[in-house]
Order: structure tokens, then sequence, then C-alpha cells
């Protein structure tokens, strides 16, 4: 199994809330452009700017950001922070995050989508099943449509 693989299924897939993976599932499915690679957040996670809202995230900032509903670059960066330490706690490797974080920067977009949205689909399903997956997509477009016909 590929290192990222691992990385993903023994370290972060269990740390993140059912709300965080299915905004990750949610992005992946829709090839969103709030899901970047090579950076955390946008606009970059500096001081300077803590208190700006998120435009963008990596898969785990955007998975705080419209999972747990954070909204600043400091609070999105707090969280990959102490998902990646909590992450590393369940691989007993410092720094063991990397292998996932960096396939993710590194991988050609359709590649990583392609690869990860499995991932992310399994971690949820073994959790709490396919029928939750599918409400999700669902519910989504319902909310879509109805914000659509009150604007």
């Amino acid at each position: 199994m590929e290192s990222w693989r691992l990385v993903w299924r023994e370290g972060f897939a269990p740390v993140l809330s059912i709300r965080a993976l299915e905004a990750l599932w949610q992005a992946l499915r829709r090839d969103d452009s709030a899901l970047i690679q090579g950076s955390t957040t946008t606009p970059p996670p500096l001081m300077c700017v803590a208190d700006w809202p998120v435009e963008a995230a990596d898969a785990i900032g955007l998975s705080g950001w419209l999972g747990e509903g954070l909204e600043t670059v400091g609070e999105v960066e707090e969280y990959f922070a102490r998902t990646c330490f909590e992450a590393d706690q369940r691989l007993g490797e410092p720094a063991g995050c990397r292998w996932f974080l960096n396939w993710f920067d590194d991988a050609p977009r359709a590649e990583m989508r392609d690869q990860l949205l499995p991932e992310v689909e399994r971690s949820i399903t073994q959790r709490i099943g396919i029928n939750t997956l599918e409400r999700a997509a669902s519910r989504k477009r319902r909310l879509a449509r109805a914000n659509c016909h009150a604007a």
C-alpha cells in the first residue's frame, strides 16, 4: 500500500469528523476550486492575515473550513496543525502526516481526485454506510436549488 494511503487511512481519516469527511467528499466530487493544492489556505497562513476569511484550502484545511464551520485563516491553520499532530500520534511517527500531505500537493489534480475520492468514500462508509453519502449529496442539491429560488 502506498505511504500516502496508509497515512490517510490510519492517521487522518480516523481523526476527521463525519462532517469534515463529507465536506471533502463533496469538494472532490465537484472538483471544487475551493480545494487547492500546494498551500494550506488561500490567503496563505500568515499572521498578518490570520483574521481574514478563508477562500480556499487543501484537503485537511477544507475539511475544517467547510466541514466544521471554521471561517478564518487562523482558525483553519490551527485546525490543520492539530489534525496533523493527532494523525502523527496515531501513526506513531513524528511528521508522518507528510507522506499524505506531500502526495496531495504533488500529485496531478485529476490523479489526486481519482485516488482520494474513493478513500474518502471508504472512510465514510466504514463509519456510517453508503446511504449517508447519497443523502448528503441529495441534501446539498436540495439546498442549492432552494438558494437559487430564494435569490
